[in-house]
């Protein structure tokens, strides 16, 4: 029986809440500046991770996911909002909706540049052996001692919010990128994607079983490591 890294696992579980957590404050947030401040009453924008875990979906799901390498999507509570406050309600749903994967494409940002930072500063180097060790430290001691868990965080963060990012922005239901094409649609269209809402996390479990999400994200992978 293959050995559990334990200590991955905790890494994987503080970047993740942590991801969450930011992609649920920036709905809260971007909604609050169209006029309706539901998030704010309800303490959604902050980044104490409590109002925003749900124990199952940013809890369990991910848990199993890891120790079963299944691809159950984790989550966390949604945001509510009050649409019928909002200024300019078609632009106000697009970067509402937008506003989660935006968040996590700055947090993958901000891990691409501390990498970036810290390899042309021979502190780590590039390895890719896995989302847990795309740089690990380049030296020796008690220095790598200290800097391997770092390396490991700012690897997963970076895989991590990349694969939330380009996900969130898929146009199916319900993730983020589905209110963003139903709002840009013509109102007959918007009216039909409308229906095909309650099969949505049907035809979402048939693509990842099937791998089309690879399909689509490792050419955005291939284009970070480049970049690396």
């Amino acid at each position: 029986m293959e050995k559990v890294n334990f200590g991955n696992l905790i890494i994987y579980l503080i970047a993740l809440i942590f991801s969450l957590s930011f992609h649920e404050a920036a709905h809260a947030w971007t909604s609050e500046k169209f006029g309706d401040d539901t998030g704010r009453l309800e303490g959604r924008i902050t980044l104490n991770p409590l109002p925003h875990i749900d124990p199952i979906g940013t809890l369990l799901f991910p848990i199993i996911g890891f120790f079963s390498n299944f691809p159950l999507l984790g989550f966390a509570k949604p945001v509510n909002t009050n649409p019928l406050r909002w200024r300019d309600k078609t632009k106000a749903n697009i970067w509402v909706s937008a506003a989660g994967p935006i968040s996590n494409f700055i947090l993958a940002i901000v891990a691409f540049i501390i990498i970036k930072v810290l390899v042309l500063n021979q502190a780590m180097m590039l390895f890719g052996g896995d989302e847990f060790s795309i740089v690990i430290p380049a030296v020796s001691g008690d220095q790598s001692t200290y800097l391997e868990p770092l390396a490991k965080l700012i690897s997963i963060m970076l895989i991590l919010n990349v694969s939330l990012g380009v996900f969130n922005f898929i146009p199916i239901p319900p993730l983020d990128g589905s209110h963003v094409l139903e709002s840009v649609l013509p109102y007959e269209q918007a009216q039909a994607f409308a229906q095909f809402r309650p099969y949505g996390m049907i035809l979402l479990y048939a693509l990842l079983l099937l791998g089309v999400f690879r399909y689509i994200i490792n050419p955005v992978f291939t284009l970070v490591f480049a970049l690396l």
